[in-house]
Parts: C-alpha cells; sequence; structure tokens
C-alpha cells in the first residue's frame, strides 16, 4: 500500500488531522487498532462549546445528552462557590457518536479507513518512511511520506520515532451511575488531597438522574492509593458525594491524562498530535478544543508533501504559536494548585466570594483559555492573595526553567 499520509488512531486529533490532510488532496489513511471507532470511551464526554465549534460541527441530538451551564466547587471544606455562566458554556456528549462522526467526515473528504490495525514498526527511507501494520495476525508494509500519531498516551509512533512520550501521566477513573444532582445543569467539582490528590474529583449530569463521577490523581501525591481506591472513598465516605450517588454503576472507565507537551512534536516523516503530544490542558484535563486546533495543522502541514524534519517543523512552530502560551501557563497553575495543602485550596476557594472577581469569572472565564481570566481577577486580589497565590505560580515559573 501506499499513501501520502498515514494517521495512526481514529480518534477525534487523528479524525480531525487526516479530514484536513485529505481535503488539501493528499492521499490519506487512518488505521486504527481497535475494531469499533470510539472504542474504549477514556473521556468525561463534556466538550466546550468553543470546541465543538473548532471541531466544525454543531450541537446535535444525536450526540448531544445535555447542555452545561455553569459549575459547583466544593472546597476540602465544603465551601461550595457557584459559577454561573447564564447560558450554555458546554455540552455532554456520547463520545462515541462523537468520534464517529469526524471519522465519517474525514471519510467524506476521500480518507481511507482500516480497523483492527496496529503499527508495529517505523522505518524511514528517502521518499518518507515505511510503517509496518499488523491486521488480523498479517503484517503489512506502507509506504508514505508522513506519519501522523495520533494514538494516545502510550503512543507508539512517539516511541518509534524516537520523540518518546509525555512524562507525566496522571490516574483516572469514572463510573456512571445514578445520582441526584444539586443542578441539572451543573458540573460539580471536589478539591481535596483526600478526595484526589493533585487534581479534582468531578461529577457531570448525563441523563435524568444519570451521572458520571470520577477523578484524576497524581502518583506522586498519592499516599500509595489507586485511583480506583480514591473513587471507591469518594463515593461511600465524601458527606456530599455518598448522599447522592445511589450505587448501581453500569459502566467504569480506567485511563491516564498527559500533563505537559513533549518538547519536540515532529521529526523526519512523523507528526505527533493530541494526547500523544500532550496536548492536552494541565488545569482540566479536557483536550478536544487543543487537539482540534493542533490536528488542523497537523492535517494541513502534512498534506505538503515535505517529509523532511525541517518541513515538519512547521507544525510544531504553529501549534505552539496558537496555544503554546496557554498551555506553559496552565502548567504553572496545575503545579501550584496541584500541591496546595487543604488549608490553601479552602482558601483559594474563599476568594471567589468576592463578588468583583465572581463577576470577572462570569464575564471572561473560559474552560479553553484559563489565563485569560487570570489577568482579569488579579487587581481584585489583596497583597496576601497576591503572595499566596500568584507568587507560587511565578515561582514555579522560575523553577521550570
Amino acid at each position: 500500500m501506499k499513501y501520502d499520509v498515514v494517521v495512526v488512531g481514529a480518534g477525534p486529533a487523528g479524525a480531525i488531522a487526516a479530514r484536513c490532510s485529505a481535503k488539501h488532496d493528499a492521499n490519506t489513511l487512518i488505521i486504527e487498532e481497535h475494531p469499533y471507532i470510539g472504542s474504549p470511551v477514556q473521556c468525561t464526554g463534556i466538550i466546550s462549546i468553543k470546541a465543538l465549534d473548532e471541531c466544525d460541527l454543531k450541537p446535535e441530538s444525536s450526540f448531544v445528552y445535555r447542555n452545561i451551564r455553569g459549575a459547583n466547587i466544593y472546597s476540602p471544606g465544603n465551601h461550595c462557590i457557584k459559577i454561573d455562566g447564564g447560558k450554555t458554556k458546554a455540552h455532554v456528549i456520547d463520545r462515541k457518536i462523537f468520534d464517529r462522526i469526524l471519522v465519517a467526515k474525514a471519510l467524506d473528504e476521500g480518507a481511507d479507513l482500516i480497523l483492527r490495525t496496529k503499527a508495529t514498526a517505523l522505518k524511514n527511507n528517502k521518499n518518507g518512511a515505511v510503517l509496518t501494520v499488523r491486521q488480523n495476525g498479517t503484517l503489512q508494509e506502507i509506504q508514505t511520506k508522513v506519519v501522523i500519531g495520533a494514538d494516545g498516551i502510550q503512543s507508539s509512533v512517539a516511541r518509534m520515532s524516537g520523540l518518546g512520550r509525555v512524562g507525566k501521566i496522571l490516574s483516572c477513573i469514572q463510573v456512571e451511575g445514578q445520582y441526584e444532582m444539586a443542578d441539572a445543569d451543573f458540573v460539580e467539582i471536589f478539591l481535596g488531597n483526600n478526595v484526589a490528590p493533585g487534581f479534582f474529583a468531578w461529577v457531570v449530569p448525563a441523563a435524568d438522574s444519570i451521572a458520571r463521577i470520577g477523578l484524576c490523581v497524581n502518583s506522586s501525591n498519592s499516599a500509595n492509593r489507586s485511583a480506583h481506591q480514591y473513587l471507591k472513598k469518594l463515593l461511600k465516605e465524601h458527606s456530599i458525594v455518598s448522599t447522592r450517588y445511589h450505587g448501581s454503576s453500569t459502566s467504569m472507565v480506567v485511563g491516564g491524562m498527559p500533563v505537559g507537551a513533549l518538547k519536540h512534536t515532529c521529526t523526519d516523516a512523523v507528526i505527533i498530535v493530541g494526547d500523544a503530544a500532550g496536548q492536552i490542558k494541565p488545569t482540566s484535563g479536557g483536550g478536544i478544543y487543543t487537539c482540534a486546533v493542533c490536528a488542523k495543522i497537523a492535517g494541513g502541514v502534512a498534506s505538503i508533501g515535505d517529509a523532511s524534519k525541517k518541513g515538519l517543523e512547521l507544525y510544531d512552530t504553529m501549534w505552539r504559536k496558537c496555544i503554546g502560551k496557554e498551555l506553559t501557563i496552565g502548567m504553572h497553575i496545575h503545579n501550584t494548585i496541584g500541591n496546595f495543602s487543604d488549608q490553601r485550596l479552602d482558601e483559594f476557594i474563599n476568594i471567589f466570594d468576592d463578588q468583583n472577581i465572581m463577576d470577572a469569572v462570569r464575564q471572561y472565564g473560559d474552560m479553553d483559555q484559563p489565563s485569560v481570566l487570570l489577568g482579569k481577577i488579579a487587581p481584585y486580589l489583596n497583597k496576601k492573595q497576591l503572595f499566596t497565590f500568584a507568587g507560587s505560580i511565578i515561582k514555579d515559573f522560575i523553577n521550570s526553567k
């Protein structure tokens, strides 16, 4: 087989990259190791309006379960801050159907798709690369100019190309079950080192009386407990969650969340995109918006046909120009808040009791660009708050250099 571009992985990043590549008249193939698109699901299934727009989709009843307009955020001491966007800010979606729609759009542009096919070897040559794949137990070789690795946090393409894998991965787990939401169009966020050390726990409303309840933990902060152990404790012992959760979980999803982008996301004949490149928002774990931005660039650059590292570096330059600053700031926020004690987390949440700050959150809050909000709330912080929180972020920035 011979293609201009081969995309490994049929998730959102791979599907969007393939669509853009094919749209630019590159002969494009998507390979996916699983037998079905959208399985297994490894996502909370919440997507911002901005992210959906970046995917060039409109909200449809075929994949949108519920609209979300805000969040109830609980401190370790269970002080609740209600952030009401006043209108729909995000959607809860069926990721299987969503993924299949994105792949269908790539096929509509002329891309080909092969399922049950796993990349096993990669070798550069003068024309680009030869990708060896295993399909139904049989090895085949595919000649291509560019391989786009969109194959997740354990990316075989990134490993085989020498670009490595994302260094920091949080352990995540989620169940879906009966839950009584305080507000049907709000998500619930729970902070605390006894709840989800290094990150947070969430409850996302899905269907009536059904919610997705999950968390991520940083293993270096987790006192040798697994994410599964923290989730069991949340469901059984948390003073709020345990009273609203009525058992009968129907599904469980276990996975990982990459934190921090790869130092290099391209080399000769290879581009890495999406989770595989660590293009995930460190503050929330969301990746659809960032992956869509990067995947469009990846598909466009790959379609040019220049397989050299120098030629493909245009991709690295362009995506970092678009979202690199946001991911860097998000990483410093993640590192700072992730290391807070419960007392410091309580103090942090209490900041939002200020009406001026809450007004700024409602007006400028953006789940895809949280750095915008930082500049808007800074003038309302007192000296102690500035020193404690802004100072911690600056310290993390200095230490990262």
